[in-house]
């Protein structure tokens, strides 16, 4: 079969593309033939080694892929040859990834994908939106009615805590970097939009929310906690899931005086039970079309290369040419 892989860690331009042998099948693992796959930063810093993990030889890049079972092991129980399935959290501490024309995933990471949800968009919305879905309900326990500001909010993980936020019934406001994301961001259901490189974030919280936000879901590498408490509501509680190095100062008086919590998680250490119970409420979200996938880029297979390259300098050059996801593509068959 064909697949985009690597070798041994390093730039975008490490990735190749060509024949390597087909996955053999476990009894707990599914065989599926993927339409689409998506790029996530996790999945460059693996790829760049920035994160060390075991790595298998070869190594496919990707944790997403949507696409048909053809082959299941004897002790698979949930899913048959013909199913279109969907599935996160591979190519990390030790899995194989997702840039292949076929992987072997073990059964607890598979999901079904009904038909009125194309491959693209599950492929899309696959960890972003189970990230997005436990840091909302898992970790900060959202409650309808509560006001959520989310920095980043066109960003792949922040349009799908905007979109979660407001089917919830929470008050969103967002911040976004140009008119053209800040648009974006409304139509996903923020009622307020921030452009923070012209305005002040909590000169413009204070605005929209004079008592302070109940959730403030962090998406930047450097968080600013100082600005941050100051936005918080009594109780609110600050979401992190980026910043992997940052260590700014931290006002300690003001966080537990205002009785704040702190909660910091990555998706990937969730337990199977968690993901599949974010995974299946993600699906039904995806199927009534209460959230949508936000792609901003699709590239064939065989530019593997230049999909990392795009993801790359949107995550750690800041710069502004991508605004969603980028989606990786198989074949034609992918958009049904």
């Amino acid at each position: 079969m064909k697949a985009a892989f690597i070798n041994a860690t390093g730039s975008p331009d490490i990735i190749e593309f060509g024949d390597v042998p087909d996955p053999q099948l476990r009894p707990d693992q599914v065989l599926i033939r993927v339409e689409a796959s998506s790029v996530n930063p996790i999945d460059t810093y693996v790829r760049g080694g920035v994160i060390a993990m075991e790595l298998p030889t070869p190594y496919f890049p990707g944790c997403d892929a949507a696409g048909v079972v053809e082959a299941v092991g004897s002790a698979v129980k949930r899913f048959a040859v013909g199913d279109r399935v969907w599935t996160t959290n591979q190519g990390l501490l030790g899995r194989q990834g997702t840039f292949a024309e076929q992987i072997a995933v073990d059964e607890k990471w598979v999901y079904a994908l009904p038909r009125e949800v194309s491959f693209e968009d599950a492929a899309a919305c696959a960890l972003v939106g189970v990230t997005a879905h436990l840091g909302l309900f898992r970790e900060a326990a959202l409650e309808p009615g509560e006001t959520v500001l989310v920095i980043g909010g066109s960003g792949g993980v922040g349009s799908l805590v905007v979109q979660m936020a407001a089917a919830h019934g929470a008050r969103v406001i967002a911040t976004a970097g140009s008119k053209e994301k800040a648009d974006k961001v409304r139509s996903f259901g923020a009622e307020e939009v921030i452009l923070y490189k012209d305005q002040s974030i909590p000169e413009q919280v204070q605005r929209f929310a004079p008592q302070g936000v109940n959730v403030l879901w962090e998406t930047r590498r450097e968080p600013d906690f100082a600005s941050a408490v100051g936005m918080l509501a009594e109780r609110g509680r600050m979401v992190l899931m980026a910043g992997r190095d940052a260590q700014p100062p931290f006002p300690v008086g003001p966080f537990y005086v205002k009785e704040c919590s702190l909660h910091g998680f990555v998706m990937f250490k969730a337990t199977p039970i968690e993901m599949r119970t974010a995974a299946e409420d993600l699906t039904r979200m995806l199927k009534s079309g209460k959230i949508r996938a936000n792609i901003g880029a699709r590239f064939p297979l065989d530019q593997a290369a230049a999909a990392h390259r795009l993801q790359e300098s949107a995550t750690l050059g800041d710069s502004d040419q991508l605004c969603g996801k980028v989606v990786v593509i198989n074949s034609e068959s992918s958009v049904s």
